[in-house]
């Protein structure tokens, strides 16, 4: 392998420089992960009708998917930082394949809620993905790098609400019953984890120079970077809005279903076709939405050093909790659509621009910042969870409550955020 620097530019027609074959791989793995980690919830009609399921059942559901996340991607940012994340990714698509088919053979809410919850393994696949684009690209284009990459993984989720669906289908035209074509789809995905698993391992390397990710010199400790409150600040950002993500992916297929008077003349599997489409909107805008995020947190870092890029995360999550509110009284779909779309947009550019900050945080803690704040943006997502499974709560009122917290959650990291210029080297982001 050649020695080569980190990459200054994103080449996307280039898939033989290390940077940028790392940036397709990291990409392309997370969106499966993402696909198979919410496989399950375009499904949900079916499931729910089959497993007899009720409104709180489903909320643990939610609460379940996140919950195994947050101390996995805990974990993995050490496990990148100590054997690099080409190893890494690897091997947690192989043990995430396990529960990913398990879960066909699920028969009650028990047995169906801990394999949805083993699946949430799959979801630190953030953190390798971040971690590996961190290293790999220069302080001008990191930003956009790191937004790209999880940016079009995550479309992951957006796509899965069309695809398995439409994958139900077919299996069904083959001749299987309902209740069988929904667990044959997660088989199929588990085998698709088996696959990417080899090419990642086989196609990337741990840095552009291709040695192993490890710093010279002595590490930052775990508790070391625990004990910085930016940290903190940047994992409520991203509690904030990649929780209003995975929330709003969990129940937009229901959420339609069930509060929108278009879909109530229609037969359940035709229903989850429908609002599936309607639902795949809110990850269709990953395509350039969170790379706006990073582009413009790179553009504000530019111009502003690090300050700039919190001003632009504050703006960016303000617009995200005032989305949730509106999109949660809307009562016509003509209206809900266009709401949702903003939402997501927002959404997506909050996401973006936390981690356009994360790569500058700590040059020899990378792994564990990039975990610490991945797993906040899961622990929003299962704290949102509780809203939903409330039965004295409808869905439109937990999304305003929801709004809200967002809100003044931008004004409480702009508080917590912040660095004197001494502390601010813009230009020497965190490297492995």
């Amino acid at each position: 392998m050649t020695t080569v620097g980190p990459a200054d530019r994103i080449k996307l027609f280039d898939f033989t420089s290390p940077s940028m074959r790392a940036f397709h791989m990291a990409w392309m793995a997370f969106f499966l992960c993402f696909f198979s980690w919410f496989g399950l919830f375009p499904l949900m009609p079916i499931i729910r009708e089959e497993l007899h399921l009720t409104k709180e059942q489903i909320g643990w559901c939610m609460i379940g998917a996140g919950a195994i996340t947050i101390i996995a991607r805990l974990i993995i940012g050490s496990i990148c930082d100590k054997y690099g994340p080409r190893k890494a990714y690897a091997t947690l698509l192989v043990v995430s394949s396990v529960p990913v088919m398990a879960i066909g053979f699920a028969h009650d809410f028990t047995s169906f809620l801990i394999l949805r919850m083993l699946i949430g393994v799959i979801g630190a696949a953030f953190v390798i993905t971040q971690y590996h684009t961190s290293v790999m690209f220069s302080p001008k284009c990191v930003g956009t790098a790191n937004a790209t990459t999880a940016g079009w993984g995550n479309f992951g989720g957006g796509a899965t609400q069309i695809m398995m669906p439409l994958l139900l289908a077919g299996l069904m035209s083959l001749g299987f019953s309902q209740a069988v074509g929904w667990r044959l789809c997660m088989v199929i995905a588990g085998v698709l984890c088996w696959v990417m698993a080899f090419a990642y391992y086989k196609l990337t390397q741990d840095r552009p120079d291709g040695y192993v990710a490890v710093t010279k010199g002595p590490k930052v400790s775990f508790a070391t970077v625990c004990r910085d409150p930016r940290v903190w600040g940047l994992a409520l950002a991203y509690a904030a809005c990649f929780g209003t993500e995975l929330t709003m992916k969990s129940i937009a297929v229901l959420y339609y279903v069930d509060y929108f008077d278009v879909f109530k003349s229609m037969d359940t599997l035709t229903a989850t076709k429908y609002a599936g489409l309607l639902a795949a909107l809110f990850g269709a805008t990953n395509i350039f939405a969170r790379t706006l995020g990073g582009l413009f947190s790179d553009r504000f870092g530019a111009e502003g050093n690090l300050s700039g890029r919190v001003r632009w995360l504050c703006v960016t999550l303000l617009g995200c909790g005032l989305a949730l509110m509106v999109f949660s009284r809307m009562r016509s779909l003509y209206a809900a659509v266009p709401a949702m779309l903003l939402l997501s947009t927002l959404t997506q550019m909050s996401c973006g621009a936390t981690f356009g900050v994360v790569p500058f945080m700590n040059r020899k803690g990378l792994g564990a910042v990039s975990g610490i704040v991945g797993a906040g943006g899961n622990l929003g997502y299962m704290a949102a969870g509780f809203l939903f499974k409330a039965e004295n709560l409808s869905w439109p009122t937990a999304i305003l409550i929801l709004g809200s917290i967002v809100t003044a959650s931008a004004f409480a990291c702009y508080g917590l955020i912040s660095w004197t210029p001494e502390e601010a080297p813009e230009t020497q982001p965190a490297v492995a």
